[in-house]
């Protein structure tokens, strides 16, 4: 049932592409800027399992030209996503190479991740593998977000999001599960959000 539901193109959909945004996820990032002020002018953002894009092209608009997005992931960016303030990395969040390029390029005001693994169909694999992408992108926000700095990460619902929420505590001043109004009735998708990271 829900793979037919996921082939009709529904309201965010529809206006993802009418708007010129590769994906419908746009809106959640939308929504929980609204909602917790996370972009602003002039800021450096990192974008963790950035394709096909959305995430990065919500962000360069927010950011503007005197901020920038360094975006991650294993597959392409959009063919029409390109701009001067836009550093792309293609590969494996989780190796060392990649870790050291994101660093060369860190300290950032924001960690951003939109990241979820290839679905088997097997909730329980599929949410033990989300809660490995979530823990992955907290390291890179404790490792290089600066000071006062806020992130964002998926975590599939059930997934040791209360673990990870504790873990947050410890390293931002606030932190929250929140699901937006844009994600699919039947997903079992949600969002980590810390905010303001404390001094080290």
């Amino acid at each position: 049932m829900a793979s037919n539901s996921y082939k009709k193109p529904d309201f965010y959909s529809q206006k993802a592409f009418a708007e010129g945004y590769p994906a419908r996820s746009v809106f959640k990032l939308e929504e929980m800027d609204n909602r917790f002020s996370l972009l602003k002018k002039g800021f450096k953002v990192l974008d963790l399992g950035a394709a096909p894009g959305s995430w990065t092209m919500f962000a360069l608009k927010k950011v503007g030209s005197g901020g920038s997005v360094f975006a991650v992931d294993l597959k392409d960016l959009s063919k029409n996503l390109n701009a001067p303030n836009l550093t792309f990395i293609k590969g494996d969040l989780f190796a060392d190479n990649i870790q050291e390029a994101v660093t060369k390029a860190a300290p950032f005001d924001l960690v951003i991740s939109d990241a979820a693994p290839a679905t088997t169909g097997n909730r329980i694999v599929d949410t033990a593998q989300s809660e490995g992408l979530a823990e992955l992108a907290l390291f890179y926000a404790e490792k290089m977000l600066k000071p006062g700095g806020c992130f964002v990460a998926k975590i599939f619902q059930g997934g040791g999001q209360q673990k990870l929420l504790a873990d947050m505590r410890k390293i931002f001043e606030e932190s929250k599960g929140f699901k937006p109004k844009a994600c699919r009735n039947e997903s079992f998708e949600t969002y980590l959000v810390g905010l303001r990271k404390k001094e080290q």
